[in-house]
């Protein structure tokens, strides 16, 4: 193998499925790194909403909402938003623009709840935009991806 007239051949995968796989688990890679980035951001907004007085209180029940549950809940959502992408990487043959379509959409449903809740101003408010912070972490991150591993 010293020799510069070596005629050897590396070859590649067999099939385009190792090539497949290794686009799945890259995207989902990526998605797991934005997921916990997006975790971590919603939850410092929301201590940080806290701080400033406001209680999260939602009125059915009376119970107030925990960080934690903050954590919780983006983390969900967002390992739902990398299924989702994984979809479209899989059955789509330009996956980029209908996940974007679709985590927007989805985002946008997701405002109705804190409107309907009976909660506070400062809370539906400070609500509404805890649910833009980790669609601006996901939808970028996941989009862009999407568009390295697409082509």
């Amino acid at each position: 193998m010293n020799s510069m007239n070596d005629t050897e051949v590396v070859a590649g995968p067999a099939s385009g499925r190792t090539s497949h796989t290794h686009r799945l688990r890259g995207l989902a890679g990526t998605g797991l790194v934005a997921t916990l980035a997006a975790m971590v951001a919603t939850t410092l907004a929301a201590a940080l909403a806290q701080a400033a007085g406001v209680d999260f209180e939602v009125p059915d029940g009376g119970e107030t909402i925990p960080l934690s549950g903050f954590a919780v809940v983006t983390g969900f959502f967002s390992l739902v938003g990398i299924v989702i992408a994984v979809a479209h990487l899989r059955w789509s043959a330009r996956p980029a623009m209908p996940f974007v379509w679709t985590a927007v959409s989805l985002t946008a449903i997701s405002l109705v709840p804190p409107l309907l809740s009976g909660a506070k101003t400062a809370t539906t408010t400070a609500l509404l935009g805890l649910h833009l912070v980790p669609a601006t972490v996901m939808i970028p991150t996941l989009a862009r991806s999407l568009r390295t591993r697409a082509d």
